[in-house]
């Protein structure tokens, strides 16, 4: 566990390098925000891009702290009394502590854990489980995340050029490499339950029920993070955006976000906000009704210019509809995460030489 671990901490950092660098490329592109899965508010390609960033941190530092917990159980005896070994040192302590000393030296352990049984205790699987785990989770969040925006024409994982989208409709684009992630790490998250069921089920000092399934979960765990985060390296390092499909959906959405700007203005200028309010309601509905109920366009704006009470923020409305100006602070907060002296690029320089050695992770579609 403690190799397979030292394995995946590097491949990992080579997803987030990906990332880094894609979040900064479009740190300031406008995209709609979603809660619910409705439109809320705009952030930035970028700054959605540093989210899933943020997150595989978090399982890098979890599994790096898991890593550097780990312990050896060392001559213990058979029920981690080390009796055995008193008999054999003559009841010399010292000596049973300075074997212990020299198997975690020549194991590469910094020292055996303070209390054994037969085994060391099965809660160190559980925990090392929830580690690597997690890396599903966030692995599962950020695919689902690029199949919805393939869905909407937005964002595409690489695509080879004879690649078969699918063999029925020649000309879909099938999301094939994350939906493949997407369904590893749902297997990789069953994991821990296993691990839970075989802690909880140690009678006393141990039982040998562990074995058969230990043999089993432990392989399979890394094996799965592994095709994952390999995986996920191929994904990251060549998503494709389509900057004008996105601004388009931004657009469709843009006028109803600007309403609130617009209430603002109004009362700025002495109108009552109740009355505002009520007024751009109305036409917020009108212009909603017209998208949904007869598939137009959004012409919220129109409706704005041909009502005599918006007359005193007309001029104001060319300029409002920038949609750079709602992405808060989208781009800064890139900049602070993923740049230079950022929390993400920091911590990358301990991998540092992986990342420049490694190269794009090449798998067959």
């Amino acid at each position: 566990m403690r190799d397979a671990m030292d394995l995946l901490l590097p491949k990992l950092a080579k997803v987030l390098h990906n990332l880094s660098l894609f979040a900064l490329q479009y740190k300031s592109l406008p995209t709609l925000a979603y809660t619910h899965l409705q439109p809320a508010q705009l952030i930035t390609v970028g700054k959605r891009a540093a989210q899933w960033a943020q997150d595989l941190l978090f399982d890098l530092e979890s599994i790096e702290h898991v890593r550097s917990g780990l312990q050896f159980r060392g001559a213990q005896g058979t029920t981690g009394t080390q009796a055995s070994f008193l008999e054999i040192f003559s009841n010399d302590s010292t000596k049973c502590d300075a074997l212990n000393a020299l198997l975690c030296k020549k194991a590469g352990f910094p020292s055996t854990y303070p209390v054994s049984t037969q085994t060391y205790t099965r809660k160190v699987d559980l925990v090392v489980a929830n580690a690597i785990a997690g890396l599903g989770a966030t692995a599962q969040k950020i695919t689902g995340d690029i199949r919805h925006l393939a869905a909407w024409k937005e964002l595409e994982e690489p695509f080879e050029k004879d690649q078969i989208g699918s063999s029925a409709m020649a000309y879909k684009r099938n999301p094939m490499r994350s939906e493949r992630i997407y369904s590893l790490s749902r297997e990789l998250m069953s994991k821990p339950a296993s691990f839970a069921a075989t802690l909880s089920d140690q009678w006393m000092e141990r039982t040998l029920d562990d074995s058969a399934i230990r043999r089993i979960d432990i392989p399979e765990m890394f094996l799965l993070a592994d095709a994952i985060v390999l995986s996920l390296d191929n994904v990251t390092s060549g998503l494709v955006v389509y900057p004008k499909r996105v601004d388009a959906r931004v657009q469709e959405e843009l006028p109803f976000m600007i309403t609130e700007s617009i209430i603002m203005k109004l009362v700025a200028k002495g109108e009552s906000r109740q009355e505002a309010h009520e007024q751009i309601r109305v036409l917020s509905h009108q212009a909603g009704s017209q998208v949904k109920d007869e598939g137009k366009s959004n012409d919220l704006v129109d409706r704005i210019r041909a009502t005599e009470y918006f007359r005193p923020i007309w001029a104001e409305l060319d300029g409002m509809l920038d949609a750079g100006l709602y992405t808060g602070r989208s781009a800064e907060i890139v900049d602070k995460f993923c740049g230079e002296g950022g929390v993400l690029t920091k911590k990358l320089e301990a991998y540092r030489a992986y990342i420049e050695k490694a190269g794009v992770s090449e798998l067959s579609v």
